[in-house]
């Protein structure tokens, strides 16, 4: 059973991406999250990066936790890298 929130299929694609995104950050960054919920929470995050990049999210906002930044710049140039 996961203890994740999953969102209904009432939303539009943009809006549950961002959602999801900010529901398992939030997830990540609480000192509360157990390390089990953490690690189930990051591949969720991370799978909606090419979205919200696509949609120029990560141009008009920047994440100020340093770590959950870190964690987002590697996974795009990641994805940089694998497009090339």
């Amino acid at each position: 059973m996961s203890l994740l929130p999953v969102p209904t299929p009432t939303h539009a694609p943009c809006t549950d991406a961002l959602t999801e995104f900010v529901v398992h950050a939030q997830l990540m960054l609480d000192p509360a999250t157990p390390e089990a919920v953490r690690r189930e929470a990051e591949p969720r995050l991370l799978a909606q990066l090419p979205t919200l990049q696509a949609l120029g999210v990560f141009e008009l906002f920047a994440i100020r936790d340093p770590a959950l930044r870190a964690l987002v710049d590697d996974e795009l140039q990641a994805c940089r890298t694998r497009a090339a």
